[in-house]
């Protein structure tokens, strides 16, 4: 009797599965809280130093709002603009309006903006590469223009499910004084701020599609807009150019007409209202932004310069031109706000970080520009003082003369002195200016030195705050962590146990020969186990991080070469036995070994070759990017077309080799011709609309796709098993009649592996082959040749498995799935990089937006590799039945279960869980790293989606097996007494 029987093995499975979903959990929670803010909003005490905020604010809170407008502007000592166009050109790089490195935009792009670029030659304009924090996606980067606080790094997830804003910030601050608000374009905006725009038009910027009605849509309304004056802030969000990137890259032909576009809504609204502006409507300013840039293939996401290369440009300030170019000048990206607060009159939003943009200010006397740098100062201050408990700056001394060269060195000590040195010296060299007290100064150098003190204070100050990183709670980190390893720990056990007991048994099952063929031979054992060494070391090294596709298509395709030479090892010794016969079918099955692992070989280095780098090389040449060059995307469509008929074709092919009844192949083959031809005839639709808007009937094709390949699916998974008797072929039927003149233990046994094997068979190819009929329909055309590649490996495998019997461990062919497709995952084009996720084919098919549907359709096209692998296990576990037949036939149901399950299941599981484990432990160590944010942390929200992948496919896998087994088991049953009430009669 089985030490672990298999309702334990599902119990202890189950057990650490679970406990490893709650560890995970914790330290997710712990480890990414939502940044703590200050709250409520800003009133009057943004107006006076930190020691005056024990003035009683509460008879302001009912105030009326123009008189509220009155009393800011009172107490902030600034003029300030009365009208504001804030627009926001989504994913626009500052680099095509401002160039780079000290060099003009490219001559294209140029001619493409002239009238804007013709603001910043004359100096009406003023630019600046405006550094957005990652992650690199919409609403937190309009959370930080508007609140100047930088968001947490979670904030990539609610991206896609956008809540209102509740933290202090400008557009509030705006309706608290009575000014009106309109807003036109993205609805993340109405998302953000409900119920405050006095009119609004609203579009979803989840359409990547839609590169021409989404921005019509906005300049529409534009005419109309300028013409009144009902207004004090207008949001204009244009989605197109973000569009065009997500569909052709950067460098998109559509790129140049929709910058024209945006230029000509520039020109509109500085002709319109600012160079005819009306004395009584007040003094207007546009301010043109974008949230964020892009990579050369279009998507964000991510922390390179690419992709944090946002623009800030400010038309209608007056006197700029005096200024030289500011084409490389640069700032952050929370530096908007404070700089819009001060400019419009109103406070400082309680948790920004950012500092004010000095030039803007320029038109400003001397007194005034101190002034907007002291009321920076004091909000910086107030949330040091937030952040740090024990910071009072009240009655610190002032130490001693100072001049421009002495101050820093003069502040030292603790983070609490260092900040109270830098402010106190500051407001010194304020009031010694504003009493103009020259007996420390020359005149000349007293204001420079004043303004040089704050601009000290507050880039320390901000630099501090920006990079401060959140307590972690410890105690729930450590638990979590405990939770993991307890877990891993669970799972390995149950695995080593497998390992003992199977191998063990079947040790007493073959001859001494087949023994020692089997165990004389391990060092792909050894190197399986190796590749865990080498993957756990690799990352606490960011760059490999950031590059790990090389060291999965190594050890994928190392650990194949040590099969092939096992292969042809084994195929020496049996010539070696078999001297005089040379031509026996255990030579053949070694070809077929050897041709397998050749054919596997060659289509993991094409895979290899067919996306280059993963963050860092991406410029290197390779197989997509050569053949974009080459023909476009027409040859990428043409490419597609075959890669599909392939598909078709090699799934159809390997269905007709199953020895199998010819009529139950042709009804499931018939199933799967079905939703292939709609997706050849969706991918043929679109050879010609690619840029275009999708349609209704695209639309509804689509949904069609997905209808028949869901149900077809399911259906078979669901009806084979109770339709078994009708796949038996006539090889099947006479097998089955020397069943039945066995003993009553064999028949029930080999029965129902027969049964078992055919079932198996036919759904796991089921699982394989539409899914990738669905991932030719959502992935980019220039991955349809790698999915085939895919299919032929996970089929290729199955082969090899097949002719390779029991010579390998099966824990070593299940690591060889799992390796290969990892290395696919990355051959798809993926990396550990948020910018590499694929937007646009998380909308196909979906009509009206929704979050939950084009979430997990970007999950399918993110981990389209690894499911594949996961799916695969339902064929093999069919492929290896044949060899539990050569054991005992004393074999218990539910060991034969626990062995058909037990590697497919738990191999994959304990990988995992030491992948996982290992990673939350480096995360840890490097929480204080530079790349933490821009490096570790992407990684490991992969490492979380890529265990929830593996949780689905496991889950998939075992509810599959045990459902198949539990019909046939209930069939045979009844049958059985059935046979018995006829004998009776």
């Amino acid at each position: 009797m089985s030490s672990l029987t298999c309702t334990k093995l599902t119990i202890f499975t189950l057990t650490g599965v679970l406990i490893q979903i709650i560890g995970l959990s914790l330290f997710v929670f712990g480890f990414f809280p939502v940044k703590p803010a200050l709250s409520g909003f800003s009133g009057q005490e943004a107006f006076r130093a930190p020691s005056s905020d024990s003035v009683q604010n509460h008879s302001i809170a009912n105030l009326p709002p123009d008189e509220l407008r009155s009393l800011y502007q009172e107490l902030s000592g600034l003029p300030s603009f009365d009208k504001l166009i804030l627009m926001v050109i989504d994913g626009l790089p500052a680099e095509f309006v401002l160039g780079k490195d000290s060099n003009p935009p490219r001559r294209e792009l140029m001619e493409a903006m002239p009238y804007t670029q013709s603001l910043l030659a004359n100096g009406m304009a003023i630019g600046y590469h405006a550094k957005a924090a990652p992650p690199t996606v919409t609403m937190p980067r309009l959370k930080a223009m508007v609140s100047g606080a930088i968001g947490g790094f979670l904030d990539v997830a609610f991206n896609f499910n956008t809540q209102a804003l509740l933290d202090d910030n400008l557009i509030d601050q705006y309706f608290k004084i009575g000014r009106k608000m309109v807003m036109l374009g993205d609805e993340t905006w109405l998302k953000l701020f409900p119920g405050l725009f006095k009119r609004h038009d609203g579009v979803s910027s989840f359409f990547v599609k839609d590169t021409i009605q989404v921005d019509q849509n906005v300049s529409r309304h534009l005419p109309d807009e300028l013409s009144r004056f009902d207004w004090d802030l207008m949001i204009l969000h244009y989605l197109g150019l973000d569009h065009v990137g997500h569909i052709g890259g950067r460098n998109s032909v559509l790129m140049a007409p929709k910058l024209i576009e945006m230029d000509e809504v520039v020109k509109m609204i500085h002709t319109n209202r600012i160079l005819n502006q009306m004395n009584n409507h007040g003094r207007t300013l546009l301010v043109v932004v974008s949230d964020h840039g892009m990579t050369d293939n279009g998507n964000h996401g991510g922390s390179s310069y690419e992709e944090t290369d946002s623009l800030a440009l400010f038309i209608g300030l007056n006197d700029v031109s005096g200024h030289e170019s500011f084409f490389q000048k640069a700032v952050d990206q929370v530096d908007i706000a404070p700089t819009l607060a001060l400019l419009f009159g109103l406070p400082i939003p309680k948790n920004n970080v950012g500092i004010l943009i000095s030039e803007t200010f320029g038109h400003l006397a001397d007194g005034q520009k101190l002034r907007a740098l002291e009321l920076n100062s004091w909000q910086l201050l107030r949330l040091l003082q937030a952040q740090l408990p024990g910071l009072s700056c009240e009655g610190f001394p002032y130490q001693g003369s100072i001049d421009e060269t002495s101050r820093i060195s003069k502040c030292n000590g603790s983070t609490e002195k260092i900040f109270c040195c830098l402010y106190t010296t500051a407001a010194f060299l304020h009031n010694s200016w504003m009493s103009k007290d020259v007996s420390r100064f020359n005149h000349g150098d007293e204001y420079a030195i004043a303004v040089g003190a704050y601009n000290e204070f507050l880039r320390i100050a901000s630099e501090w705050l920006s990079r401060r990183a959140t307590d972690k709670p410890f105690s729930l980190l450590g638990s979590g962590v405990s939770a993991m390893i307890l877990s891993c720990v669970i799972l390995l056990s149950l695995l080593c146990l497998m390992c003992k007991e199977v191998y063990g048994r079947e040790r007493k099952c073959v001859s001494n020969f087949e023994s020692n063929i089997m165990h004389a031979w391990n060092l792909d054992e050894a190197f399986t186990i190796g590749v865990i060494f080498i993957l756990v070391i690799s990352m606490g090294s960011s760059s490999m991080v950031e590059e790990e596709q090389y060291i999965w298509h190594f050890v994928s395709s190392t650990l194949l070469f040590l099969l092939l030479r096992k292969s042809v090892q084994s195929s020496q010794a049996e010539r070696a036995q078999n001297i005089f016969n040379l031509f026996n079918g255990k030579n053949k099955n070694i070809g077929f070994q050897t041709m397998s692992i050749a054919l596997l070989l060659v289509s993991g280095r094409i895979l290899r070759g067919w996306h280059q780098g993963g963050v860092n090389w991406t410029d290197l040449p390779d197989i997509s990017k050569w053949l974009e060059q080459a023909g476009g995307d027409h040859l990428l469509r043409e490419i597609q077309l075959v890669a599909g008929l392939m598909v078709i074709a090699l799934s159809l092919i390997s269905l007709s080799v199953f020895d199998l009844n010819r009529k139950s192949v042709a009804v499931i083959g018939f199933c799967f011709l079905t939703s292939g031809l709609l997706v050849l005839q969706h991918i043929m639709k679109q050879q010609d609309s690619m840029f275009a808007p999708s349609s209704y009937n695209a639309t509804m094709l689509v949904q069609i796709i997905y209808t028949v390949l869901g149900f077809s699916t399911l259906g078979i998974a669901v009806a084979v098993p109770w339709l078994s008797p009708c796949l038996n072929s006539k090889t099947c039927s006479n097998n089955y009649s020397y069943i039945l003149a066995s003993g009553p233990d064999e028949l029930h046994y080999k029965s129902l592996l027969v049964e078992l094997k055919n079932c198996s068979l036919v759904i796991g190819w089921t699982y394989i082959c539409s899914w990738c009929l669905l991932q030719l329909l959502l992935q980019q055309p220039i991955n349809s040749m790698p999915i085939l590649l895919l299919l032929l490996q996970v089929l290729v495998g199955m082969l090899y498995c097949f002719y390779r019997g029991e010579h390998n461990k099966h824990w070593v062919e299940v690591a060889v799935f799992y390796y290969m497709g990892m290395a696919g995952h990355y051959a798809l084009g993926n990396s550990n990089s948020l910018a590499t996720i694929d937007v646009a084919g998380a909308f196909i098919g979906i009509s009206n937006h929704s979050t939950i549907l084009s979430g997990i359709l970007m999950f399918m096209i993110t981990y389209a590799s690894p499911m594949l692998a996961a799916l695969s296990m339902v064929m093999y576990v069919s492929v290896k039945i044949s060899n539990y037949a050569a054991l005992s036939l004393n074999v218990d149901s539910r060991l034969l279960l626990k062995r058909l399950l037990g590697f497919p299941c738990l191999l994959p599981l304990s990988l995992n869980s030491i992948l996982l484990v290992s990673y939350t432990i480096v995360l840890i160590l490097m929480r204080n790293h530079l790349f933490v944010w821009s490096v570790f942390s992407p990684k490991y929200l992969y490492v979380c989606a890529a265990t929830v992948c593996l949780y689905i496919g496991v889950s998939i896998v075992a509810t599959t097996v045990i459902y198949t087994y539990l019909v046939l088991s209930f069939m045979r049953t009844m049958r059985g007494s059935s046979a018995s009430t006829n004998d009776k009669e």
